[in-house]
């Protein structure tokens, strides 16, 4: 193409549409390339019998007037065009177990969060007062989560461990796993996780939370239609397979499959960055870093099922459930064997249309390694790339999801009577539609080890190119909506960003 844009971004998930849109406010021309048939990467929804389900963004945190990421829409221009319904107040979240009838409310608003708690773990009023106080006292660490303000985190805080501070908390083993039970937010490990991960991660939640009711893809459509508003241009079904230099090595486009070329003064690359070391090629970064980043472990996949419901059968619930076979199960079943499969689950659902008193689909999510999935590591399946797997595949994701159903069956009795249709995914699917290595459901595993291995600068070694998305800061709506500000801060100045966000 003649045209050279001021920004080219590869990839277009959540972190590439922000970043694309904070730089298409600014007057920059922009241009959006995606591989697949749909954009928003997690955002991704899709349809079976006329039910929208959704692959990655269940519910979000923090959007009620004020709140971080309510602010952050808004400087988007996107948030009075989301249709949103508020999850339980008094119970958004629900934590259980197998041998313990009772299910554990997280409730919104701090004050209430410890008042719902307390009437379960009376003599744990004071201690749980301490773990809320201990959450906001991390966040308030972290100015870009609160929009603006200067650095005033110590680098200490970053080596702070979840699970430890937990123990810190209570002696109360319960109350740790019913505190620690939304932990497949971020792939929890006791060993590693960070107590900044786990803050920065359900304090949103805590403040408010909702479900998006059209799906999460309409948080894409929003972002797309400003976008255009601003004079970016938007391409799917175009997927990037090469970087072009100039003869002295500066970047100066990228090639899409079929040959088409697109130039830009600066590129952000908001795929994975093991792939965008290999697109732009590996010789031009330094040694020390590709090694650091083959080194990295990503955080576990996952497989899912999607269940059409049949009219009027199965009562609607207005939380999620987050349920474990043992209180031992919270800690390290995203490494769980095989054998204990499926150890732990993610359950929601979503009210029917015409009765909401009843649900119209259930969508349940466990933890899935790659390695059960190795097999047909060759194949590439999408809309826009359709190829078939085979029968083995098929029938070791029904054999799989029969497994998931049978535990499910006994958090709602009587579930499998009242199915119309069961949908499933596997780590190939997030691998393929979503371009994560392995299928990993946040990229990589922070460790309170070694906190700074997992921190990725924006700004890469070729001096034009930048990296936004999961990869590089915090994952979720929230996180990658911070990490594409950040990215844009390099690009822009973070002068001009803390100036925009404070008017918000």
């Amino acid at each position: 193409m003649s045209k050279i844009f001021d920004i080219v971004v590869i990839g277009s998930g959540l972190g590439g549409l922000v970043s694309a849109l904070v730089l298409a406010k600014e007057g920059l021309s922009v241009c959006v390339l995606e591989k697949n048939n749909q954009f928003g990467g997690n955002l991704q929804t899709f349809s079976r019998r006329k039910l929208i389900f959704d692959t990655g963004v269940h519910y979000l945190g923090g959007l009620s007037e004020g709140q971080n990421l309510h602010r952050y829409f808004s400087y988007l221009g996107i948030m009075q065009g989301l249709k949103l319904q508020k999850l339980d107040e008094n119970g958004f979240d629900m934590i259980s177990f197998d041998d313990d009838e009772t299910a554990y409310p997280h409730a919104q608003g701090y004050d209430n969060f410890v008042e719902q708690l307390s009437k379960h773990f009376p003599a744990e009023r004071e201690n749980l007062l301490r773990y809320v106080n201990g959450i906001q006292e991390v966040c308030a660490q972290f100015p870009r989560y609160n929009l603006t303000g200067a650095e005033r985190y110590s680098e200490d805080s970053l080596y702070l461990n979840t699970s430890e501070f937990l123990q810190s908390i209570t002696k109360n083993k319960k109350l740790q796993a019913v505190l620690a039970g939304t932990g497949f937010l971020y792939a929890g490990l006791d060993e590693n996780t960070p107590l900044f991960v786990h803050a920065l991660t359900v304090n949103s939640y805590i403040q408010s939370s909702y479900k998006c009711t059209d799906g999460g893809s309409q948080i894409t459509k929003l972002l797309i239609r400003e976008l255009r508003k601003y004079g970016a241009e938007v391409h799917k079904r175009t997927e990037v397979n090469g970087f072009s230099y100039d003869d002295a090595g500066n970047l100066i486009g990228v090639q899409a499959r079929g040959g088409t070329e697109f130039s830009g003064r600066r590129f952000i690359s908001n795929i994975e960055i093991r792939r965008t070391i290999e697109l732009a090629g590996k010789d031009r970064f330094r040694k020390s870093f590709t090694n650091r980043i083959e080194d990295l472990k990503p955080t576990s996949s996952c497989f899912s099922v999607y269940l059409a419901l049949k009219p009027s059968t199965v009562p609607y619930f207005n939380c999620n459930y987050y349920h474990y076979n043992t209180v031992g199960d919270v800690w390290n079943n995203a490494d769980s064997k095989v054998a204990s499969w499926p150890a732990s689950y993610m359950l929601s659902c979503t009210p029917d249309r015409k009765d909401p008193v009843f649900a119209e689909s259930i969508t349940a999510i466990t933890y899935m390694e790659f390695d059960e999935v190795k097999q047909w590591q060759g194949t590439d399946n999408t809309v826009a790339g359709p190829q078939e797997r085979g029968e083995t595949y098929e029938r070791f994701k029904k054999d799989k999801a029969d497994i998931f159903l049978k535990k499910l069956e006994e958090k709602l009795p009587g579930l499998t009577n009242n199915i119309a249709g069961v949908y499933t995914s596997s780590p190939l699917s997030y691998r393929d539609y979503i371009g994560n290595y392995r299928g990993n459901m946040y990229g990589y595993a922070k460790d309170s080890g070694n906190p700074l291995k997992t921190m990725l600068s924006p700004k890469t070694k070729i001096s034009n190119l930048y990296l936004t998305g999961q990869t590089v800061n915090m994952h979720g709506i929230l996180g990658v909506t911070i990490g594409a500000f950040a990215t844009c801060a390099e690009i822009l100045g973070s002068e001009l960003i803390d100036e925009r966000l404070s008017k918000v």
